[in-house]
Protein backbone atom coordinates (compact mmCIF):
# COMPACT_ATOMS: atom_id res chain seq x y z
CA UNK A 1 0.00 0.00 0.00
CA UNK A 2 1.55 2.96 -1.05
CA UNK A 3 0.31 6.59 -1.96
CA UNK A 4 0.24 7.36 -5.35
CA UNK A 5 -2.67 9.74 -5.59
CA UNK A 6 -3.39 12.40 -3.01
CA UNK A 7 -6.63 13.48 -1.51
CA UNK A 8 -7.20 16.75 0.04
CA UNK A 9 -9.71 17.58 2.56
CA UNK A 10 -12.26 19.06 0.44
CA UNK A 11 -12.27 16.16 -1.43
CA UNK A 12 -12.42 13.77 1.26
CA UNK A 13 -15.22 15.98 2.46
CA UNK A 14 -17.13 15.90 -1.33
CA UNK A 15 -16.61 11.80 -0.75
CA UNK A 16 -17.86 11.07 2.49
CA UNK A 17 -20.59 13.44 1.67
CA UNK A 18 -22.00 10.56 0.29
CA UNK A 19 -21.63 8.47 3.06
CA UNK A 20 -22.93 7.38 6.46
CA UNK A 21 -19.68 7.38 8.61
CA UNK A 22 -19.27 10.17 10.58
CA UNK A 23 -17.14 13.01 10.29
CA UNK A 24 -13.52 13.07 9.93
CA UNK A 25 -10.65 13.55 12.91
CA UNK A 26 -7.69 11.44 10.91
CA UNK A 27 -7.00 10.70 7.79
CA UNK A 28 -3.22 10.19 6.71
CA UNK A 29 -1.77 8.04 3.70
CA UNK A 30 -0.38 4.69 4.10
CA UNK A 31 3.51 4.13 2.69
CA UNK A 32 3.14 0.21 2.30
CA UNK A 33 3.17 -1.98 -0.59
CA UNK A 34 3.11 -1.14 -4.18
CA UNK A 35 -0.15 -1.65 -5.81
CA UNK A 36 -2.55 1.21 -4.54
CA UNK A 37 -3.18 4.45 -3.04
CA UNK A 38 -4.45 3.63 0.69
CA UNK A 39 -5.19 6.36 3.30
CA UNK A 40 -6.16 5.84 7.33
CA UNK A 41 -9.38 7.26 7.92
CA UNK A 42 -10.99 7.93 11.50
CA UNK A 43 -14.19 9.20 12.09
CA UNK A 44 -16.61 9.93 14.95
CA UNK A 45 -17.93 6.62 13.92
CA UNK A 46 -14.70 4.26 13.87
CA UNK A 47 -12.07 3.39 11.60
CA UNK A 48 -11.84 2.47 8.02
CA UNK A 49 -9.06 2.42 5.01
CA UNK A 50 -10.10 4.63 1.79
CA UNK A 51 -8.14 2.77 -1.04
CA UNK A 52 -7.83 4.68 -5.11
CA UNK A 53 -7.12 1.71 -7.06
CA UNK A 54 -3.67 2.12 -9.37
CA UNK A 55 -1.85 0.38 -11.61
CA UNK A 56 -2.84 -3.48 -11.96
CA UNK A 57 -6.84 -3.05 -10.64
CA UNK A 58 -9.36 -2.92 -13.47
CA UNK A 59 -12.46 -1.18 -12.86
CA UNK A 60 -14.37 -4.17 -14.50
CA UNK A 61 -12.30 -6.39 -11.80
CA UNK A 62 -14.04 -4.40 -8.92
CA UNK A 63 -17.24 -5.89 -8.75
CA UNK A 64 -15.61 -9.44 -8.24
CA UNK A 65 -13.03 -8.05 -5.37
CA UNK A 66 -15.58 -6.21 -3.31
CA UNK A 67 -18.57 -8.95 -3.83
CA UNK A 68 -15.61 -11.37 -2.80
CA UNK A 69 -14.98 -9.45 0.72
CA UNK A 70 -18.73 -9.43 1.38
CA UNK A 71 -19.26 -13.08 0.52
CA UNK A 72 -16.31 -14.02 2.68
CA UNK A 73 -17.26 -11.89 5.58
CA UNK A 74 -20.84 -12.90 5.50
CA UNK A 75 -19.46 -16.44 5.84
CA UNK A 76 -16.97 -15.79 9.00
CA UNK A 77 -13.65 -14.78 7.28
CA UNK A 78 -12.13 -12.02 8.73
CA UNK A 79 -11.63 -9.53 5.93
CA UNK A 80 -11.92 -5.93 5.24
CA UNK A 81 -15.86 -5.29 4.13
CA UNK A 82 -16.64 -3.07 1.61
CA UNK A 83 -18.64 0.03 3.30
CA UNK A 84 -21.57 0.61 0.60
CA UNK A 85 -22.45 4.79 -0.16
CA UNK A 86 -25.79 6.01 0.19
CA UNK A 87 -27.30 4.75 -3.09
CA UNK A 88 -25.73 1.64 -2.19
CA UNK A 89 -22.57 1.77 -4.55
CA UNK A 90 -19.88 -0.22 -3.24
CA UNK A 91 -17.34 2.45 -4.81
CA UNK A 92 -16.49 5.25 -5.87
CA UNK A 93 -14.65 7.30 -8.84
CA UNK A 94 -12.32 10.41 -7.75
CA UNK A 95 -9.64 12.27 -9.59
CA UNK A 96 -10.34 9.12 -12.28
CA UNK A 97 -9.61 6.42 -10.15
CA UNK A 98 -11.90 4.06 -8.91
CA UNK A 99 -12.11 3.62 -5.26
CA UNK A 100 -13.70 1.98 -2.35
CA UNK A 101 -13.71 2.49 1.58
CA UNK A 102 -13.46 -0.39 3.66
CA UNK A 103 -13.96 -1.41 7.33
CA UNK A 104 -10.58 -1.15 9.25
CA UNK A 105 -9.31 -4.96 10.90
CA UNK A 106 -7.58 -4.22 14.35
CA UNK A 107 -4.09 -6.44 14.44
CA UNK A 108 -0.52 -6.38 12.90
CA UNK A 109 1.29 -8.03 10.38
CA UNK A 110 4.57 -9.78 10.77
CA UNK A 111 7.73 -9.33 9.53
CA UNK A 112 9.49 -12.48 11.04
CA UNK A 113 7.09 -15.15 11.38
CA UNK A 114 7.58 -18.52 13.69
CA UNK A 115 6.15 -21.50 13.10
CA UNK A 116 2.99 -21.01 15.05
CA UNK A 117 2.10 -18.24 12.89
CA UNK A 118 2.81 -20.54 9.65
CA UNK A 119 0.34 -22.76 10.96
CA UNK A 120 -2.10 -19.99 11.77
CA UNK A 121 -1.46 -19.15 8.14
CA UNK A 122 -2.37 -22.02 6.71
CA UNK A 123 -5.57 -22.74 8.70
CA UNK A 124 -6.74 -19.54 7.87
CA UNK A 125 -6.14 -19.92 3.91
CA UNK A 126 -7.70 -23.65 4.29
CA UNK A 127 -11.01 -21.96 5.69
CA UNK A 128 -10.53 -19.13 2.98
CA UNK A 129 -10.66 -21.69 0.45
CA UNK A 130 -13.69 -23.48 2.33
CA UNK A 131 -15.79 -20.36 2.27
CA UNK A 132 -15.06 -18.68 -1.45
CA UNK A 133 -17.60 -21.81 -2.73
CA UNK A 134 -20.71 -20.61 -3.94
CA UNK A 135 -19.48 -17.48 -4.65
CA UNK A 136 -21.26 -16.35 -8.22
CA UNK A 137 -18.50 -14.12 -10.10
CA UNK A 138 -15.32 -15.58 -12.10
CA UNK A 139 -12.17 -13.94 -12.81
CA UNK A 140 -9.26 -15.93 -14.52
CA UNK A 141 -5.92 -15.61 -13.08
CA UNK A 142 -4.52 -12.53 -15.21
CA UNK A 143 -1.28 -13.73 -13.53
CA UNK A 144 -1.58 -17.40 -14.54
CA UNK A 145 1.13 -18.97 -17.43
CA UNK A 146 -0.36 -16.54 -20.46
CA UNK A 147 0.44 -13.53 -18.15
CA UNK A 148 4.15 -14.45 -17.43
CA UNK A 149 4.52 -15.04 -20.69
CA UNK A 150 3.66 -11.53 -21.55
CA UNK A 151 6.07 -10.20 -18.63
CA UNK A 152 8.69 -12.57 -19.68
CA UNK A 153 8.52 -10.79 -23.18
CA UNK A 154 8.56 -7.55 -21.60
CA UNK A 155 11.77 -7.46 -19.18
CA UNK A 156 13.54 -9.97 -21.36
CA UNK A 157 15.87 -7.18 -23.06
CA UNK A 158 16.59 -5.86 -19.22
CA UNK A 159 16.86 -8.67 -16.96
CA UNK A 160 20.85 -9.70 -16.79
CA UNK A 161 21.02 -6.11 -15.78
CA UNK A 162 19.12 -6.89 -12.83
CA UNK A 163 21.29 -10.42 -12.68
CA UNK A 164 23.56 -12.30 -14.60
CA UNK A 165 21.82 -14.92 -16.73
CA UNK A 166 18.48 -13.81 -15.42
CA UNK A 167 16.90 -13.94 -18.89
CA UNK A 168 17.75 -17.60 -19.35
CA UNK A 169 16.72 -18.65 -15.50
CA UNK A 170 13.62 -16.84 -16.36
CA UNK A 171 12.88 -18.58 -19.83
CA UNK A 172 14.26 -22.00 -19.10
CA UNK A 173 11.75 -21.67 -16.52
CA UNK A 174 8.70 -20.85 -18.38
CA UNK A 175 9.10 -23.34 -21.06
CA UNK A 176 9.10 -26.29 -18.70
CA UNK A 177 5.91 -25.01 -16.67
CA UNK A 178 4.17 -23.75 -19.46
CA UNK A 179 4.61 -27.72 -21.26
CA UNK A 180 3.81 -29.20 -17.63
CA UNK A 181 1.52 -26.66 -16.08
CA UNK A 182 -1.63 -28.90 -14.51
CA UNK A 183 -4.73 -27.75 -15.36
CA UNK A 184 -7.34 -30.09 -13.49
CA UNK A 185 -6.55 -29.55 -9.98
CA UNK A 186 -9.13 -28.84 -7.43
CA UNK A 187 -10.07 -25.04 -7.92
CA UNK A 188 -11.85 -21.97 -7.25
CA UNK A 189 -11.88 -18.73 -5.46
CA UNK A 190 -8.02 -18.06 -4.30
CA UNK A 191 -5.95 -14.99 -2.72
CA UNK A 192 -3.07 -15.16 -4.75
CA UNK A 193 -1.20 -12.89 -2.77
CA UNK A 194 -1.05 -13.99 0.65
CA UNK A 195 1.91 -12.82 2.15
CA UNK A 196 2.58 -12.12 5.70
CA UNK A 197 1.84 -8.38 5.27
CA UNK A 198 -1.51 -8.96 4.34
CA UNK A 199 -2.28 -11.41 6.93
CA UNK A 200 -2.62 -9.63 10.80
CA UNK A 201 -2.33 -11.21 13.82
CA UNK A 202 -3.22 -11.06 17.58
CA UNK A 203 -0.93 -13.06 19.52
CA UNK A 204 -0.75 -16.23 17.09
CA UNK A 205 -4.18 -15.66 16.13
CA UNK A 206 -5.75 -14.83 12.96
CA UNK A 207 -7.41 -11.26 13.52
CA UNK A 208 -8.06 -10.71 9.22
CA UNK A 209 -6.88 -11.00 5.87
CA UNK A 210 -6.66 -8.47 3.56
CA UNK A 211 -5.55 -7.05 0.29
CA UNK A 212 -8.08 -9.51 -2.02
CA UNK A 213 -7.06 -7.31 -5.25
CA UNK A 214 -5.07 -10.40 -6.80
CA UNK A 215 -8.18 -12.69 -6.07
CA UNK A 216 -9.43 -14.79 -8.94
CA UNK A 217 -10.01 -18.27 -9.61
CA UNK A 218 -7.45 -20.78 -9.79
CA UNK A 219 -5.96 -24.29 -8.21
CA UNK A 220 -5.96 -23.95 -4.42
CA UNK A 221 -2.51 -26.21 -4.42
CA UNK A 222 -1.16 -23.12 -6.54
CA UNK A 223 -2.56 -20.68 -3.98
CA UNK A 224 -0.79 -22.53 -0.93
CA UNK A 225 1.87 -22.84 -3.53
CA UNK A 226 2.02 -18.86 -3.34
CA UNK A 227 1.80 -18.81 0.67
CA UNK A 228 4.75 -21.28 1.23
CA UNK A 229 6.53 -19.30 -0.92
CA UNK A 230 6.06 -16.09 0.52
CA UNK A 231 6.16 -17.43 4.49
CA UNK A 232 9.10 -20.49 4.91
CA UNK A 233 11.88 -18.66 3.06
CA UNK A 234 14.41 -17.17 5.71
CA UNK A 235 16.26 -13.54 4.80
CA UNK A 236 19.17 -15.25 3.71
CA UNK A 237 17.16 -17.14 0.71
CA UNK A 238 16.93 -21.02 3.28
CA UNK A 239 13.79 -22.96 2.92
CA UNK A 240 12.53 -23.46 6.80
CA UNK A 241 11.24 -26.71 6.09
CA UNK A 242 10.01 -26.36 9.91
CA UNK A 243 7.73 -23.94 9.13
CA UNK A 244 6.66 -25.39 5.90
CA UNK A 245 5.34 -28.87 7.85
CA UNK A 246 3.90 -26.56 10.11
CA UNK A 247 1.74 -24.54 7.38
CA UNK A 248 1.19 -27.32 4.93
CA UNK A 249 -0.12 -29.68 8.12
CA UNK A 250 -2.36 -26.87 9.27
CA UNK A 251 -4.08 -26.47 6.24
CA UNK A 252 -4.80 -29.93 5.80
CA UNK A 253 -6.39 -29.92 8.82
CA UNK A 254 -9.11 -27.73 7.12
CA UNK A 255 -8.23 -29.11 2.96
CA UNK A 256 -7.11 -32.42 2.79
CA UNK A 257 -4.38 -32.47 -0.11
CA UNK A 258 -5.90 -35.17 -3.14
CA UNK A 259 -2.86 -37.05 -4.27
CA UNK A 260 -2.62 -35.39 -7.42
CA UNK A 261 -2.12 -32.03 -5.53
CA UNK A 262 0.88 -33.45 -3.88
CA UNK A 263 2.47 -34.52 -6.92
CA UNK A 264 1.96 -31.40 -8.36
CA UNK A 265 3.37 -29.06 -5.35
CA UNK A 266 7.04 -28.93 -6.74
CA UNK A 267 5.77 -27.93 -10.20
CA UNK A 268 3.41 -25.03 -8.44
CA UNK A 269 5.89 -23.64 -6.48
CA UNK A 270 8.15 -23.15 -8.99
CA UNK A 271 5.61 -21.19 -11.10
CA UNK A 272 4.76 -19.04 -7.91
CA UNK A 273 7.94 -18.23 -7.55
CA UNK A 274 8.31 -17.24 -11.25
CA UNK A 275 5.26 -15.36 -10.98
CA UNK A 276 6.35 -12.88 -8.51
CA UNK A 277 9.94 -13.09 -10.13
CA UNK A 278 8.33 -11.57 -12.89
CA UNK A 279 6.01 -8.91 -11.70
CA UNK A 280 8.88 -7.92 -9.01
CA UNK A 281 11.34 -7.54 -12.40
CA UNK A 282 8.83 -5.76 -14.16
CA UNK A 283 8.27 -3.16 -11.42
CA UNK A 284 12.10 -3.01 -10.72
CA UNK A 285 12.27 -1.84 -14.14
CA UNK A 286 9.33 0.64 -14.54
CA UNK A 287 9.93 2.26 -11.08
CA UNK A 288 6.57 4.47 -10.64
CA UNK A 289 8.58 7.91 -9.64
CA UNK A 290 5.44 9.21 -7.74
CA UNK A 291 5.90 6.16 -4.96
CA UNK A 292 6.33 6.36 -1.73
CA UNK A 293 8.09 3.14 -1.60
CA UNK A 294 10.98 1.18 -3.43
CA UNK A 295 9.98 -1.56 -5.65
CA UNK A 296 10.67 -5.01 -3.95
CA UNK A 297 13.82 -6.81 -4.94
CA UNK A 298 12.70 -9.37 -7.77
CA UNK A 299 16.44 -11.38 -7.25
CA UNK A 300 14.88 -12.94 -3.77
CA UNK A 301 12.59 -15.10 -5.86
CA UNK A 302 15.45 -15.68 -8.19
CA UNK A 303 17.22 -17.61 -5.92
CA UNK A 304 13.80 -19.05 -4.69
CA UNK A 305 12.80 -20.28 -8.19
CA UNK A 306 16.40 -21.79 -8.31
CA UNK A 307 15.97 -23.73 -4.96
CA UNK A 308 13.14 -24.92 -6.29
CA UNK A 309 14.19 -26.29 -9.80
CA UNK A 310 16.45 -28.69 -7.45
CA UNK A 311 13.03 -30.22 -5.72
CA UNK A 312 11.96 -33.65 -7.20
CA UNK A 313 9.13 -34.24 -4.58
CA UNK A 314 6.97 -32.88 -2.41
CA UNK A 315 8.40 -34.26 0.69
CA UNK A 316 11.12 -31.97 0.40
CA UNK A 317 8.86 -29.06 1.40
CA UNK A 318 8.23 -31.19 4.81
CA UNK A 319 4.59 -32.95 3.07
Amino acid sequence: MAVYTDIGFEELQGLLAGYEIGTPLTFKGIAEGVENSNFYLQTDRGAFIVTLYEKRVRTDDLPFFLGLMEHLAERGISCPLPVRARNGAQSFTLKDRSGAILTFLNGVSLRKPEAAHCAAAGRALAELHRAGSGFALRRPNALGPDGWRELANATHARADAVERNLGGLIGEALADLTKNWPRDLPGGVIHADLFPDNVLFMQENVSGLIDFYFACDDMYAYDLAVTLNSWCFEPDGAYNITKSKALIAAYQSGRPLTAEEQAALPLLMRGAALRFLLTRLYDWLNPDPNALVRPKDPRDYAKRLRFHLKVKQASEYGL
